[in-house]
C-alpha cells in the first residue's frame, strides 16, 4: 500500500503539472521554441528549437529527482525554487520516439503529453518534424477513413479489433480493390500504424498524386494469446497460431465485410520489425494468399539477440533452389530497413544473396535507426509498387 500511496501522489503532481502546463500569464513561452505535434495543448511543453533540441518541464515540488527518459536514455532536470524542474535535450533525430518521465524512481506518464502504445505499454511520445515528409501530414486531398471492427478469433476464443481504412470514394461506389494487410512490430499492436506510422496520410497523399492505386489497408493485433508449438518466436512454428489467425480468420472476414478483390495477386503483406517477420513466415509461406510481400527492418536475418546462420532456404524452401517458380508466384517482394539500424547489414545481405540468385526482390534503405521514420518511409515505397496490373 505504501508504494500505491506514493504512486498516485506522484501522478497527482503530474497531473497538476497538466494543468500547469497551459503556462498561464506569469510565464512566457521561450522564444524560437515550438510545441510537438504529439502535445495535449499547443502551449504547453515539450518544446522544440530550431536545432531540434527539446526542452521539458514539470512542476513537482516535493520530488527528489526527476529525469526524461527517452529510448532508455536518461536526462536529469533541475529544479528552481518554485519546484519547477526543467532540462533542454541535445537535438534528436528526426521521427516519433517514446518516452516518459521519472519521478523519484518511478517511471510515468507525461500528462501534457498524447500517449501511444508502445514498449508494451502506454507511453508519451515526440514526433521531430523532417523536412520533405509532407507525405507524412494531413493535406487538402481527399480522405479515407479508418475505421475500428471486430471480428471474431477461432484462435483465442475471444472477438478481437481491426483497424481498417477505406480509399476516399469507397463508400460512393460499387468497385472492388486490393487489401494490404499491415503488421506492428514487437511491444505494438494494431494502433501502431494508424497513430504512429500516419498510415491514412500516406495512402490518402499517394493515392490523390496517382502515385498508389486505391487500396484497402488492414491492421490486426499479432499478440494472440494462444501458445505457439514450442518452436522459436523467430520461426515458421513459433508464428504458426498468427498465421491461422490471419489465413482462417482475418483474411476472409475482410473479404466477407469489404469489396475486396479477393485474389493473392491483389493481396499484400507487409510489416516492421517483428511484423517482418510475419511477413516472411505468414506471407512469402503462402503464396495462395499473399502474392505481394514487403519486410521492413526485420531481426530475423541478423541483428537481434538470438538471430544467427538464417538459412534461407530451408526457411523457404524452392527460394534459391527454384527461383522460376518463387518468382511466379510473387509480383513484390521488397525489403528494407534504416540506415543506422543495426539490422541493416544483415537485411543487405540477405537481399544480394536473394539476388545472386535470381531472385526478384528489391531492396531499399532509408536514413534512421530502428524507429518509425524510415517505415513510415518504408511503406510509402512499398505502396507505390503495389498491383500494377
Amino acid at each position: 500500500m505504501t508504494h500505491l500511496r506514493f504512486t498516485c501522489t506522484i501522478v497527482a503532481a503530474l497531473i497538476g503539472f497538466g494543468a500547469m502546463a497551459q503556462l498561464p500569464q506569469r510565464e512566457q513561452l521561450p522564444e524560437g521554441s515550438a510545441a510537438l505535434a504529439t502535445n495535449i495543448n499547443r502551449n504547453s511543453y515539450p518544446r522544440i528549437l530550431k536545432d531540434n533540441s527539446l526542452m521539458f518541464r514539470l512542476m513537482a515540488p516535493d520530488a527528489k529527482l526527476v529525469q526524461v527518459d527517452i529510448c532508455g536514455k536518461k536526462y536529469d532536470m533541475t529544479r528552481n525554487d518554485r519546484g519547477q524542474w526543467s532540462v533542454t535535450i541535445p537535438a534528436q533525430v528526426p521521427g516519433f520516439h517514446y518516452y516518459s518521465l521519472v519521478v523519484d524512481g518511478v517511471s510515468v506518464n507525461d500528462p501534457a503529453s498524447e500517449t501511444f502504445y508502445g514498449c508494451g505499454k502506454m507511453m508519451s511520445g515526440i514526433d521531430i518534424p523532417e523536412s520533405g515528409t509532407e507525405l507524412f501530414e494531413v493535406q487538402d486531398v481527399p480522405h479515407g477513413e479508418v475505421r475500428q471492427i471486430n471480428y471474431f478469433s477461432k484462435v483465442d476464443n475471444v472477438w478481437r479489433p481491426l483497424f481498417v481504412y477505406t480509399p476516399a470514394g469507397y463508400n460512393e461506389g460499387k468497385d472492388r480493390y486490393p487489401v494490404v494487410y499491415i503488421q506492428h512490430g514487437g511491444g505494438e499492436d494494431h494502433r501502431g500504424w494508424v497513430q504512429q506510422g500516419r498510415m491514412a496520410n500516406i495512402l490518402d497523399n499517394l493515392i490523390a498524386a496517382g502515385k498508389a492505386v486505391p487500396m484497402i489497408v488492414v491492421s490486426a493485433n499479432s499478440n494472440i494469446q494462444t501458445r505457439g508449438t514450442g518452436g522459436p518466436a523467430y520461426s515458421q512454428q513459433g508464428m504458426q497460431p498468427f498465421r491461422n489467425e490471419m489465413v482462417e480468420n482475418i483474411v476472409p472476414f475482410v473479404d466477407k465485410t469489404y469489396r475486396t478483390k479477393a485474389e493473392p495477386k491483389y493481396r499484400a503483406m507487409c510489416g516492421l520489425s517483428m511484423g517482418g517477420g510475419q511477413s516472411f513466415y505468414v506471407g512469402l509461406l503462402s503464396p495462395d494468399v499473399f502474392a505481394n510481400i514487403g519486410i521492413f527492418s526485420t531481426g530475423m536475418f541478423g541483428g537481434i539477440s538470438g538471430a544467427a546462420n538464417f538459412d534461407l532456404e530451408k526457411e523457404c524452401p524452392g527460394i534459391l533452389s527454384d527461383t522460376k517458380t518463387f518468382n511466379s508466384k510473387h509480383a513484390v517482394f521488397y525489403i528494407s530497413c534504416g540506415e543506422q539500424d543495426p539490422r541493416i547489414e544483415y537485411n543487405k545481405a540477405i537481399a544480394e544473396k536473394m539476388k545472386q540468385a535470381g531472385v526478384n526482390v528489391q531492396f531499399n534503405s532509408f536514413p534512421g535507426d530502428h524507429e518509425w521514420q524510415p517505415w513510415r518511409k518504408s511503406l510509402a515505397d512499398f505502396a507505390q509498387k503495389l498491383f500494377k496490373d
